[in-house]
């Protein structure tokens, strides 16, 4: 008797999202009634955050006839959203050339040569916007070639975690959460999260974090006053904004490593470290809180950082 033969197991499109949210125990112990969660981010395919935004971006450009047979994807990236753009791509057939400055770690440049995509690396000391520039030129001089997906300017990218990643947070923390803290880079995550986390409860306090000048470690992460806006960008959502340096978010690294045995990337610390100066003003002000923060990848693509070998050697 013939039978239908079921797919088996999950497609890597399946495998987005539905991430777990951590528990920072131990650096919260000293202050009753609060909770830090970080919502593990690295867990998803390409390792990062950015697999939501680069899927929808995708899905929704298929949809639409923007990315067509043979057509490159096109955009600038700091590096997680070019992983992510270059896995799918090599899952699903299109081409994808990348706009990157050619100071990102060396890991990530591994991983972007190992997935195949093309990559046009620019000057360091442009940082994020550099990139952006060499992309709209190569853009605009080849628009048949080339689908600009335009991360920072695309509604897919928000969208995501409208759809996605505030409705998780939502769910997992059966609608306790009192706080949301993240980083802005595209500022898709803060942005689609907030949107949909205010209609959930209005009273969710939601914090912007971003590096406290414009030349900073905090890779993947702008300093807004110096730097080309994302046009999906909303300030009017966040009900505060934090600052954050450097050292801080390289501290807080090591701290969560050592102390919570968590290896996450600096803009994962750097959140963390906000959360943690919003956990302690609350805690100060004799109220509970439950802060859901984003821990957007891993340590992985950061070991080579030189931080990591200071502390270690002055231990």
């Amino acid at each position: 008797m013939a039978t239908a033969i079921q797919s088996l197991g999950t497609t890597l499109l399946d495998r987005i999202g539905n991430t777990p949210l951590v528990r920072l125990e131990r650096i919260t112990a000293h202050l009753p009634g609060i909770q830090i969660l970080g919502k593990a981010e690295w867990v998803n395919p390409g390792g990062s955050v950015k697999d939501r935004a680069a899927s929808s971006i995708v899905a929704a450009a298929v949809k639409q006839g923007k990315l067509g047979q043979g057509q490159h994807l096109l955009d600038a990236t700091s590096g997680n959203t070019g992983i992510a753009y270059a896995m799918l791509g090599a899952a699903m057939g299109f081409p994808v050339t990348l706009c990157v400055p050619s100071n990102v770690s060396p890991e990530r440049k591994r991983i972007l040569g190992a997935y195949g995509a093309n990559v046009i690396w620019t000057d360091p000391n442009d940082g994020s916007d550099g990139a952006i520039r060499k992309a709209r030129e190569l853009a605009a001089a080849d628009p048949e070639k080339y689908y600009y997906a335009d991360q920072y300017g695309n509604d897919a990218n928000w969208q995501a975690h409208y759809r996605g990643t505030a409705n998780e947070i939502w769910q997992q923390t059966s609608g306790q959460i009192t706080h949301f803290v993240a980083g802005l880079g595209t500022s898709g995550t803060f942005v689609g999260t907030t949107r949909r986390l205010k209609e959930l409860n209005p009273q969710i306090q939601c914090v912007s974090m971003q590096p406290d000048s414009p030349f900073n470690g905090l890779e993947g992460l702008k300093h807004m006053a110096t730097a080309i806006v994302p046009r999906i960008y909303d300030p009017s959502l966040a009900d505060r904004e934090l600052e954050m340096d450097t050292e801080a978010a390289y501290r807080m690294a090591k701290r969560l490593a050592r102390t919570e045995g968590l290896l996450v990337g600096v803009s994962s610390a750097a959140a963390v470290a906000a959360s943690l100066r919003v956990a302690e003003e609350e805690a100060a002000a004799g109220r509970e809180a439950v802060i859901v923060t984003i821990l957007c990848d891993s340590a992985d693509k950061y070991l080579s950082e030189r931080f990591w070998e200071e502390e270690q050697t002055n231990a």
